[in-house]
C-alpha cells in the first residue's frame, strides 16, 4: 500500500499515507551530533561482532540483572528477531504466534523452516493471548512463542496479571523459548507495559528484543538488539551474526549510545505528541460508520474492525481508490476483518485523512 501510495503521489494525486510504522519526527539533535562526532573521530573500522561494549553496557543498564555480555547489537530489531529465530528453530519446530501479529514473524519462521502455529485472538480479548488458548496450542514440538507488547498492529498491552497467567502455563514447557518484542515499550499511554525481563524465572529462556527506531525516531540508523542470559544462546547467535554482517554500523552504534545515555526528554516529548494524536484519531474514528475499535494502549496504530463494511482488503482498496488514503489491510497481520491506520503523521494529515474516510464510507 505504501508503494502504491508513492506511485499515486508521483502521478500528482494527493494521497495521505497511514500505512507506515515510522515516526515522522527528526532524530533528536544530540543524537545526530554524536553520529557526526563519530565520523570526525574516525569511528569507521570493524567493531566487535556483538556490538561495542559501551553501547551494550548502556542497553544492559535499562534492565535489572543484565550485563553487557548478555547483549547482541544487530542491524535493527528486525535482524535481532531473525537471528534469534534462526538460532533456536530447527526444521519442523513449532513457533506459536498470537494473531494479529507483525507481518515478518511468520515469514522469519518459514525462513528457518519452522512451522508457524497461529493462535487467533479476538476483539473481546483486546487481541491478547489467553492462557487457555496458549495451553491448547502447545505441543511437544513447540520451541518458541513470540509475544509483542505493546503490539503491532493492535496497540494492545499485556498487563502483569496477564503475563503471569501465560508464564504459569509455560512452566510446564521448559523447552519453549519466549521471544518478547518490546520495540514499542517507550510509547505507552495511561497504562504500564511490564517487560518480561521482570520475571527472573524466565531468564534462561527469554530473549528480549528492542531498538532505537521507534522511541528515538532513528529508523534509518538500523540499530536494534537482543538480550538473553543463556550463554549458549548468546554464543551461537554471535557466531551466526559474525557470518552475516561482521558488526552493525559503527557510527550508528555511537549514535544509539548517545540516545540511551543522554537526556530522555525527547522521548517524553514524542510520546506526548503521539498521545495527543491518539486522542484525535480515536475521536474522529468514533464518528465513522462501520468502525469498531479499542483505544490503543501503546505504539501508534489504530486497528478498527471493518467487517460491517467489508473485508480489510476491500476497505483498504476502497479507501486508496476513492479517499486517496493509504491504510494496511488486517489480512497482512492475520486478521482480515480489520485495517491498520498509523497515526505517526501530523494532526492536520490525521484530520484530513479521517474526513476523507468518513465521507467515502458514509456515501459508499
Amino acid at each position: 500500500m505504501a508503494a502504491r501510495a508513492k506511485e499515486m503521489k508521483a502521478s500528482g494525486i494527493d494521497v495521505i499515507s497511514m500505512s507506515l510504522g515510522e515516526p515522522d519526527f527528526d532524530t533528536p539533535l544530540h543524537i545526530r551530533r554524536a553520529a557526526q562526532e563519530a565520523i570526525d573521530n574516525h569511528f569507521s573500522h570493524y567493531g566487535p561482532v556483538p556490538g561495542i561494549p559501551s553501547l551494550r553496557e548502556a542497553i544492559a543498564n535499562n534492565y535489572q540483572n543484565y550485563q553487557f555480555s548478555d547483549v547482541i547489537v544487530s542491524v535493527g530489531a528486525k535482524m535481532a528477531i531473525y537471528n534469534a529465530i534462526q538460532t533456536v528453530i530447527n526444521p519442523g519446530d513449532e513457533v506459536i504466534i498470537p494473531m494479529p501479529s507483525w507481518v515478518s514473524y511468520t515469514e522469519m519462521v518459514k525462513l528457518a523452516e519452522g512451522t508457524v502455529v497461529p493462535v487467533e485472538t479476538t476483539f473481546e480479548e483486546n487481541y491478547c493471548l489467553t492462557p487457555d488458548k496458549l495451553r491448547a496450542a502447545l505441543t511437544p514440538r513447540t520451541r518458541m512463542i513470540i509475544l509483542c507488547s505493546p503490539n503491532n498492529p493492535t496497540g494492545s498491552v499485556y498487563t502483569r496479571a496477564q503475563l503471569e497467567e501465560l508464564i504459569a502455563v509455560l512452566r510446564d514447557f521448559p523447552e519453549v523459548t519466549i521471544l518478547s518484542d518490546e520495540i514499542y515499550n517507550a510509547l505507552v499511554y495511561d497504562v504500564e507495559a511490564p517487560s518480561l525481563a521482570s520475571f527472573p524465572e524466565l531468564a534462561d529462556r527469554l530473549v528480549i528484543i528492542n531498538g532505537v527506531s521507534k522511541s528515538y525516531a532513528m529508523t534509518g540508523y538500523r540499530i536494534g538488539w537482543l538480550l538473553c542470559k543463556n550463554k549458549a544462546f548468546i554464543a551461537a547467535c554471535t557466531r551466526l551474526q559474525g557470518q552475516q554482517l561482521t558488526c552493525a554500523t559503527m557510527v550508528a552504534q555511537k549514535a544509539a549510545e548517545a540516545a540511551l545515555t543522554g537526556s530522555q526528554e525527547c522521548v517524553k516529548e514524542m510520546r506526548q505528541v503521539f498521545a495527543n494524536r491518539r486522542e484525535l484519531i480515536c475521536r474522529l474514528a468514533s464518528e465513522i460508520p462501520g468502525f469498531k475499535f479499542r483505544e490503543p494502549q501503546g505504539a501508534f496504530y489504530l486497528f478498527p474492525d471493518v467487517s460491517a463494511i467489508g473485508s480489510g482488503d476491500e476497505v483498504a482498496e476502497l479507501l486508496l481508490d476513492k479517499a486517496h488514503v493509504a491504510v494496511v489491510s488486517g489480512s497482512a497481520f492475520g486478521c482480515p476483518s480489520c485495517i491498520r491506520l498509523s497515526y505517526a503523521i501530523s494532526t492536520d494529515e490525521i484530520t484530513e485523512a479521517l474526513r476523507r474516510i468518513k465521507s467515502v464510507l458514509t456515501h459508499n
